[in-house]
């Protein structure tokens, strides 16, 4: 088989956001054709994202159908001038910030199920809780173990369920108030990422601190992110502190991977009912007005609760609330990847200046 016919058969593949086909986006990297062996390498930057993975499985179904007789493998990867910075964390292929305008929220609660979520999926998770003043992931993913240091004292993260984690409650005594100054929150977020031996990572989800004060300055102009997930409750109040999350990454040009909406209603384990304890429908109208992804609902459930105090993320588990962080967890995946996919086709279609 050679090459002009294994780009018409991948032209027939088309991307589930971009509404063209891989091969007109320059979603291809490279083909390979060696008698009755074909290589592809496709411009994929989210690990385990649906969309991505359907993206895969089409062309191996074309090829099933077309070609029967040859075999094909897939590799999936982005350019390197398309990966993360080649000085900080370059071997992280995303990194996401889980924000909020204001505290109470459940910033840390979205926080732990989506990198949680992600792992699920499949995917090499990272969880830094950057939440310098307020750190409580630790408790929520039950993790009573702090990181080990090597001998040119780096940190090696302990992990649970699938995740590495770092925490400022590692470093702090129990109880111990973190009464710091802007440039002591710039040096200390610095070294945690300096000093912190992550390895390979699909994605690193950030729980940063409500507002938009100094640690999130210093992530902002620290680490190259691929994007934010903004929480966010149904309330009008929440939501006016929403917006301020919003214009910060917009201010430095990081894209915003969608609005997530917690505790939309309260479900009764009792009776069975649903009350709108903080309004409905403020998250995904806020979406609509700022014409981004809704990435989901998240109903204020007991069990959520249960889950953080006793360190078991509930998306690890079966119901209503668990299915509907898989769902977000998902979105944010595709998100991901639409994200990458068009600097891809923008790169591609960008004229040589030379």
């Amino acid at each position: 088989m050679n090459e002009d016919a294994v780009f018409e058969l991948l032209s027939t593949v088309e991307d589930p956001d971009l509404g063209d086909d891989i091969v007109s986006l320059g979603l291809v990297n490279a083909v390979d054709t060696a008698d009755d062996h074909v290589k592809v390498s496709l411009a994929l930057g989210a690990p385990y994202a649906p969309h991505e993975s359907q993206i895969a499985n089409d062309v191996r179904e074309v090829f099933a159908a077309e070609a029967p007789d040859v075999d094909l493998s897939i590799s999936a990867g982005l350019p390197a001038s398309l990966g993360s910075d080649d000085e900080v964390m370059p071997n992280v292929k995303n990194i996401i910030a889980v924000a909020s305008g204001k505290g109470g929220v459940g910033k840390s609660t979205v926080a732990v199920n989506l990198a949680a979520g992600l792992s699920q999926l499949g995917a090499r998770v990272g969880l830094f809780d950057a939440d310098i003043y307020g750190p409580n992931v630790p408790r929520m993913v039950k993790s009573d173990e702090g990181p080990e240091a090597t001998e040119d004292k780096q940190l090696i993260p302990p992990e649970r369920y699938g995740m590495k984690l770092m925490s400022m409650d590692f470093l702090v005594g129990e109880d111990d108030p973190v009464i710091w100054r802007g440039p002591m929150v710039h040096k200390i977020l610095t070294q945690l990422v300096d000093d912190v031996e992550w390895g390979e990572l699909d994605y690193l989800v950030l729980d940063l601190p409500p507002g938009t004060g100094d640690t999130q300055l210093t992530i902002l102009q620290t680490l190259p992110l691929t994007g934010a997930v903004i929480v966010t409750t149904p309330q009008q109040v929440a939501l006016d502190d929403a917006i301020k999350g919003l214009r910060m990454f917009g201010q430095h040009e990081t894209p915003v991977l969608g609005i997530a909406e917690n505790m939309s209603e309260f479900r009764c384990p009792d009776c069975g009912g649903r009350h709108d304890i903080f309004g409905s429908g403020g998250g995904q109208s806020l979406a609509d007005e700022e014409n981004l992804p809704f990435l989901g609902s998240i109903p204020l459930d007991p069990a959520v609760r249960a889950g953080g105090d006793g360190g078991e993320p509930v998306v690890l588990d079966e119901g209503d609330t668990a299915e509907a962080f898989q769902e977000l967890t998902e979105n944010v995946a595709n998100n991901v990847g639409v994200i990458r996919r068009r600097h891809v086709q923008a790169t591609q279609s960008t004229p040589d200046s030379t």
